[in-house]
């Protein structure tokens, strides 16, 4: 081995497990080849026919078993955990409201989720949403987002992130530069926002801006910001993400992408040069989720940011800094012991802030939306 940045490209990929609850060889074997900095549970990943020991049990193995496939002292397990729709564990792990209905509670259910989360196992979770609600017609934040005011959004992500980190799991802010004035769903086609750099700094920039100091991680938005880069989505936009990201706001920390497979970049996946462009452009995780697309593409896009390299569109520089900030986050990262937690403490939880009993999220006027996770 050389010791090169080329000999660890697993540390650009977090990937979606596919859906169901033990390890399949193709997930072995990619999880052994590419060795990723961490996996993504979702729904299918947990027995929810099974009692709570029961799919404890069942999640522990299959953790088990990826640590085993991917072979790191640290990795990160990751979810989507932000209450209202985007939930992913059976009971009787709490399921919250969405956001705006317990920003005023942020820290308590912070606090809570990151319990709970730590519980089975998890250390990441991608949340908190800091996008502005400014859009009735958007059909994917809405109220996943602590409302339209810069302000609020600012004081309830900083409370709540505080209180996740304190119990033992990551936070991640999304979604970079901003996604709550889209009125299309990027997991349905590739929104474009023609916002003005003066009102991006005003408005969606604004919890960036307080918040990246103490952010482990930000996640892109697969959207297009016409009058900041007119051809390349914010993913792939080194005028976005270097540009304004990393040097205007000075954030130091790990970049992910959104998953790639979503339908917003689906005519890009299939270039060889894409995922040399997103690490070039200030990205150093790539998001492949088996939910969207098949996660051995993973594979190929590895191959894709090697090539970038031989090329020289990916330089040593970019990769070595990127593998870095990477391999800090995981050195940093605890290993949670899969448990039960008593009942009287989930009880306690559940009585913190509003639950979710909705399948739909409900707009300003009280209509019923359709809300896309992730």
């Amino acid at each position: 081995m050389s010791g090169g940045p080329l000999d660890d490209l697993g540390l650009h990929f977090l990937l979606g497990l596919a859906g169901q609850p033990r390890l399949g060889p193709r997930d072995r074997d990619l999880l052994a080849r590419l060795r990723p900095a961490g996996v993504i549970l979702y729904r299918g990943n947990f027995r929810h026919d099974l009692p709570y020991q029961g799919w404890l049990d069942e999640l522990d193995a299959l953790l088990g078993e990826v640590r085993v496939a991917i072979d790191r002292p640290s990795i990160l397990v990751a979810i989507d955990h932000e209450g209202g729709t985007v939930h992913r564990p059976p009971p009787p792990l709490t399921r919250y409201g969405f956001a705006r209905q317990w920003r005023a509670q942020a820290a308590d259910v912070g606090d809570a989720m990151a319990v709970e989360l730590a519980s089975i196992g998890v250390n990441l979770s991608f949340a908190p949403v800091v996008d502005l609600d400014t859009n009735p017609a958007n059909p994917v934040i809405g109220p996943r987002a602590f409302g339209a005011e810069v302000d609020e959004v600012i004081d309830a992500a900083r409370r709540f992130s505080a209180a996740m980190h304190a119990a033992g799991v990551w936070t991640c802010l999304k979604h970079f530069p901003g996604h709550g004035d889209t009125s299309v769903d990027s997991h349905e086609a590739l929104p474009s926002l023609d916002l003005d750099l003066a009102t991006l700094r005003r408005r969606e920039l604004a919890p960036y801006r307080a918040l990246v100091g103490g952010a482990p991680m930000v996640m892109t938005a697969h959207i297009l910001f016409p009058q900041l880069d007119p051809r390349t989505p914010a993913t792939m936009s080194r005028r976005i993400l270097t540009g304004l990201l990393r040097e205007e706001l000075g954030y130091q920390g790990v970049v992910t992408t959104d998953d790639v497979g979503m339908k917003a970049m689906a005519s890009r996946l299939g270039d060889p040069a894409f995922a040399g462009q997103v690490l070039a452009a200030g990205c150093d995780q790539i998001m492949v989720c088996d939910y969207w697309t098949r996660s051995e593409r993973a594979l190929d896009l590895a191959a894709g940011i090697a090539a970038a390299h031989a090329s020289g569109a990916v330089s040593d520089e970019v990769l070595v800094a990127s593998q870095a900030r990477v391999s800090a986050l995981l050195a940093r990262t605890p290993r949670h012991q899969v448990r039960a937690l008593p009942a009287e403490h989930l009880v306690a939880h559940a009585a913190r802030a509003p639950l979710h009993h909705a399948t739909a999220g409900t707009d300003r006027a009280g209509q019923t939306v359709a809300l896309r996770d992730g």
